[in-house]
């Protein structure tokens, strides 16, 4: 399961992070609502946990955004707000659940799992560029009717590519995504697994799917281009 964590409270969003993490491995942790809108519609994510009073943009009018978009994920508003009226406000805004704190942790991930239950999700998702397609659902890369083998690592890293094709991924947000935000991972990590990738997809004599943006990052370029 995909989380998403948008919490401010620095000791709390840390904890969160730290034991949704060991139950669910794999947790992006933002602290204000205008990282947590732009997280929440680059990648897929199955439940986004929202607290209620983000800087920046407070929780609730995040999750009218995503809706707006037509974000699917779930949305589990976390709040110090338990009046009828602020209960009602989430879930007309399009949230699927709401937890009040102080709550128990295994109350959380009961109701995380009991949004992912019930949420219908399409069938496949697809995201094709020249002539490959990534199917975000059964995590396969396809070039023609030939399935192209990629390990966890070297699909999230084409996923984030192909699904921001039109703009530079930096270097630090490709760490943070691929690795997290408290990692001891080596400088060129991110290089070698770069180089992995092109093994595996670039054609001989062809300029390679993944360009270096020195300085900067990487972005996928169109074979036209």
């Amino acid at each position: 399961m995909n989380i998403l964590l948008a919490e401010d409270d620095v000791r709390l969003g840390k904890l969160m992070a730290h034991l949704l993490q060991k139950e669910f491995h794999r947790v992006d942790w933002v602290k204000n609502g205008h990282d947590a809108y732009d997280h929440a519609k680059m990648e897929i994510y199955d439940v986004v946990i929202l607290d209620w009073m983000l800087p920046g943009e407070n929780g609730l009018s995040v999750c009218k955004r995503l809706r707006e978009r037509g974000i699917q994920s779930g949305i589990l508003f976390v709040t110090a707000k338990d009046a009828n009226k602020d209960i009602v406000s989430g879930l007309d805004s399009g949230a699927d659940d709401y937890i009040v704190k102080p709550f128990e942790f295994n109350e959380l991930i009961a109701r995380i799992r009991a949004i992912s239950r019930r949420k219908n999700k399409p069938l496949e998702v697809l995201v094709s560029m020249d002539d490959f397609t990534l199917n975000l659902h059964t995590h396969e890369l396809i070039r023609g009717n030939s399935v192209i083998e990629l390990t966890k690592k070297e699909y999230h890293l084409l996923e984030l590519l192909m699904r921001n094709q039109h703009q530079v991924m930096t270097r630090e947000v490709l760490f943070e995504k691929l690795w997290g935000y408290d990692t001891e991972v080596s400088d060129n990590a991110l290089d070698a697994l770069v180089k992995l990738v092109r093994k595996k997809i670039d054609l001989p004599g062809k300029p390679s799917f993944i360009q270096n943006v020195r300085g900067i990052g990487y972005k996928v370029k169109h074979s036209d281009v």
